[in-house]
C-alpha cells in the first residue's frame, strides 16, 4: 500500500488555517484587497521568519477577516472535507473558534450552522464522516469562552462533537482555564486541549488534571518520563502535527514522534493547518516515513487506535473499525 491509498483519520485540523487558496484569493478581491496571488501566499503561509507559535498564529489574521459570511464559512468547510476525502481520509474532526467570525454581524448560530452545512454537504457527496470542534481561545474573556461551551452543548450530536482550547499557550497558561473544562464536564461536552506545544510539561499536566483524554500536540511530554507514564496509564492520545511543530520551533532537531510512539503513547497523525503550513495529510505521512524509522504498519496502527478516541458515537466507531480492518 502507498500513502495516498492508506485510509486515514484526522483529529487535529483548523478550519481557518486550512482555507482554500483559490477561495481566499477570490474573496480578497471581492473585499477590495489589492493583492497578488504571491502576496496572498505570503500572508497565509509561514516562511523562515516564523520562530515561535505567536509568529505562526499571525497567519490566521487574514483568513479570519475573509471568513465573515455564511457562504464563505460553508464553502471553506465543504472544500476542506472534500479535499480530505480525495486523500482517503475516512473521518475528520475540524476545529475553529466561532467567536472569530462575528465581525460582520453573524450570530454564533449562523457561524456554526454554516460550518456544519459544509461538512454535511461533503458527507453526502463523498461519504466522508466527521465532526466539528469549537475552540475556546486563550486570552478571550471567560464569558466569551463560556458562550462557546454553551454553543457546543446546543449543537452537540448535531454536527458539533467537542470543544478545544487553542491560542498562545506560552502567554496564557493552561491551568488558568481549568474551571471552563469543569463547566464543560457538567454540560456533558467532550474536549481536547492544546498543551505541550509552546509550553512545557506543566501545561500537559494541567490538561491531564482537567480530564483531557486527547491532547493537541503534547510533544513536550518527551522531556519527562513521569508525565509519559501518566499519559500511558490514563490512556491519553496525543494529536501530533510534525510539520507545524518544526515551523513554530516547538521542535528543534529530531521530532519526538517516533520515541513517543515507541514508548507506548498513542498517537494521532495530523497536519494542524494545511494552508498555513503548506502541507496536506499525504505529504505529512510521507514526511514521517522519510524522517523517522516508523513504517506504514506503524502509521496504520496509529489510525486504528485513533478510532477509540474520536468524538463520535459507537455506531461511527464500529463502521470505521470495519473499514480499517479491510
Amino acid at each position: 500500500m502507498i500513502v495516498k491509498d492508506m485510509p486515514k483519520i484526522v483529529l487535529h485540523l483548523h478550519l481557518d488555517g486550512s482555507i482554500d487558496m483559490e477561495d481566499a484569493y477570490l474573496w480578497a478581491k471581492e473585499d477590495g484587497l489589492k493583492i497578488t496571488k504571491k502576496e496572498l501566499e505570503q500572508e497565509l503561509q509561514v516562511n523562515d521568519d516564523c520562530h515561535n507559535l505567536n509568529d505562526y498564529l499571525e497567519k490566521f489574521d487574514l483568513p479570519c477577516k475573509l471568513l465573515q459570511t455564511c457562504e464563505r464559512l460553508e464553502k471553506t468547510s465543504y472544500h476542506l472535507f472534500l479535499k480530505l476525502s480525495k486523500m482517503n481520509v475516512k473521518y475528520a474532526e475540524v476545529r475553529f473558534a466561532p467567536n472569530k467570525h462575528l465581525a460582520k454581524n453573524l450570530t454564533l448560530d449562523d457561524v456554526v450552522i454554516s460550518v456544519i452545512n459544509g461538512m454535511n454537504k461533503a458527507n453526502v457527496e463523498t461519504g466522508i464522516m466527521g465532526g466539528i470542534i469549537l475552540s475556546m481561545m486563550r486570552g478571550d474573556s471567560k464569558e466569551d469562552n463560556i458562550r462557546v461551551i454553551n454553543l457546543a452543548q446546543k449543537y452537540l450530536k448535531k454536527g458539533v462533537v467537542a470543544i478545544d482550547l487553542a491560542g498562545a499557550e506560552a502567554i496564557y497558561p493552561t491551568i488558568d482555564y481549568i474551571d471552563l473544562f469543569r463547566y464543560a464536564k457538567i454540560k456533558g461536552i467532550p474536549f481536547t486541549i492544546h498543551a505541550g506545544e509552546a509550553a512545557g510539561v506543566e501545561s500537559i499536566k494541567a490538561a491531564l488534571d482537567a480530564g483531557a483524554k486527547r491532547i493537541g500536540h503534547g510533544i513536550r511530554a518527551i522531556d519527562d518520563e513521569a508525565i509519559q507514564k501518566i499519559i500511558i496509564d490514563k490512556q491519553v492520545l496525543l494529536e501530533v502535527c510534525m510539520t507545524s511543530n518544526y515551523q513554530t520551533e516547538a521542535v528543534k532537531g529530531k521530532h519526538p514522534i517516533e520515541k513517543l510512539y515507541n514508548n507506548g503513547i498513542k498517537i494521532s497523525i495530523n497536519t494542524d493547518n494545511d494552508t498555513v503550513s503548506n502541507i496536506d495529510i499525504n505529504k505529512e505521512y510521507t514526511k514521517i516515513l522519510n524522517e523517522t524509522d516508523l513504517t506504514m504498519d506503524d502509521l496504520g496502527k496509529c489510525n486504528k487506535e485513533s478510532i477509540d478516541y474520536i468524538f463520535a458515537d459507537q455506531v461511527v466507531k464500529d463502521k470505521l473499525q470495519k473499514e480499517f480492518e479491510l
